[in-house]
């Protein structure tokens, strides 16, 4: 197979580390050629020492003023948003990976769109604010979106070679993360300390907040309704706390395939950047005979309203994804500063959700004009709540 070359958005998160085992895994068949990292400069730094790429992009002009200082061997240099976009119009990869946090992957996305890159998606935030603008991008580019998080690309396995006709429903698994049990009048008392403890997986402490509240998940919703081009009551979500099987497809005739593995985002991520080929590899893989019980439970949906909102917000479309997303993370942010509980998380999406008015079909710049707006008065919501606490 022909090595791939690889630009990472996100280098030094948990995504891009696995990301960097995996091409020290198959350097015949991988190659990072570009990265980037917003403020942790001495971890990029020692991932530009190891793999030796092309080009990079830091946050800021200091910190990019500090790597050509250290590098000097050629390597191109780019900070700021601007900064991502040169990165992707001038690493010439086959596969952007993007893996990051929050609203800074959009713009690079649409960038490697145009640039003709296939894009590798580990940042759900891309599709649920601007799932139009950017399918429609892909499409008319002829450019693929292939799913990074496992529970997406699961699904993308078991659909390879299927047509969108014989689908009755994608099933997206999810661990229930640290409350699945918890008793509903408890959970005002979780701490972000709490919170931050999941029972699966290691990651960032957004994505960790949002797999306690389900937000994690209800934005899946949304993703896979553009990744796959089902409607929304097409997708379900089912709580699989083994996180064994990672996502299932049920088929029109009744049958349903699952994918299992073990849970190590190694195996998305290399099914991804290898697409459509498989290259053997040495790790461990899933013995079922050790498994003990697979068990699968309905949501509590009144009690992790999360999946509700995502839901309401996927069926009207428009900007009201990217108006949730955005008060999510403003919310997310205000809990962890011990401003807000946990329950007011949900209330406060809810709240700024009734509070904007939707704008159908929008463009670029009204979704990013309709995520300030939401980010504004989620930061406001939650501030007036600390004042009620106070008072």
């Amino acid at each position: 197979m022909r090595k791939r070359r690889v630009l990472v958005l996100g280098i030094t998160g948990s995504i891009g580390a696995s990301v960097m085992q995996v091409a020290r895994e198959f350097p015949e068949h991988m190659e990072i050629v570009g990265m980037s990292a917003f403020r942790n400069v001495e971890k990029l730094a020692q991932a530009i020492q190891e793999f030796r790429p092309k080009a990079v992009c830091v946050g800021d002009s200091s910190s990019a003023a500090f790597l050509k200082s250290e590098f000097t061997d050629g390597m191109s240099i780019f900070s700021g948003e601007e900064g991502l976009i040169h990165l992707v119009t001038e690493t010439a990869a086959d596969v952007v990976l993007i893996a990051i946090v929050g609203t800074g992957g959009l713009r690079p996305a649409l960038a490697a769109i145009e640039a003709g890159c296939n894009l590798a998606l580990a940042s759900k935030e891309i599709l649920v604010m601007a799932g139009e603008v950017v399918t429609r991008a892909a499409q008319k580019a002829g450019v693929l979106l292939l799913p990074v998080d496992s529970e997406h690309n699961a699904i993308f396995q078991c659909l390879e070679g299927r047509s969108m006709q014989e689908v009755r429903r994608l099933i997206l698994t999810c661990s229930g993360g640290p409350f699945r049990l918890f008793p509903t009048e408890k959970l005002a008392e979780v701490t972000p300390e709490m919170a931050l403890r999941h029972p699966t997986w290691n990651m960032g402490c957004k994505i960790t907040i949002d797999s306690a509240t389900l937000f994690n998940k209800g934005l899946e919703l949304i993703e896979a309704h553009w990744l796959f081009g089902t409607s929304m009551n097409q997708i379900d979500v089912t709580i699989h706390p083994q996180s064994i099987i990672h996502s299932l497809v049920e088929f029109v005739d009744g049958s349903i395939l699952a994918q299992m593995g073990t849970s190590d985002m190694r195996l998305p991520i290399q099914h991804t950047i290898m697409w459509p080929e498989r290259v053997a590899s040495s790790r461990s893989a899933l013995k079922l005979e050790d498994l003990s019980r697979l068990e699968f439970f309905t949501p509590r949906w009144d009690d992790f309203p999360a999946l509700r909102l995502a839901r309401h917000a996927g069926e009207t479309g428009g900007t009201l994804p990217a108006v949730l997303n955005a008060a999510n993370e403003m919310a997310v942010e205000a809990f962890l500063e011990k401003q807000i509980s946990l329950p007011r998380i949900w209330e406060v999406v809810s709240e700024v959700m009734d509070q904007v008015e939707v704008i159908a079909n929008p463009d670029l710049q009204q979704i990013l004009e309709a995520d300030a707006q939401a980010r504004r008065l989620a930061r406001l919501t939650s501030l007036a709540s600390v004042r009620e606490f106070i008072n």
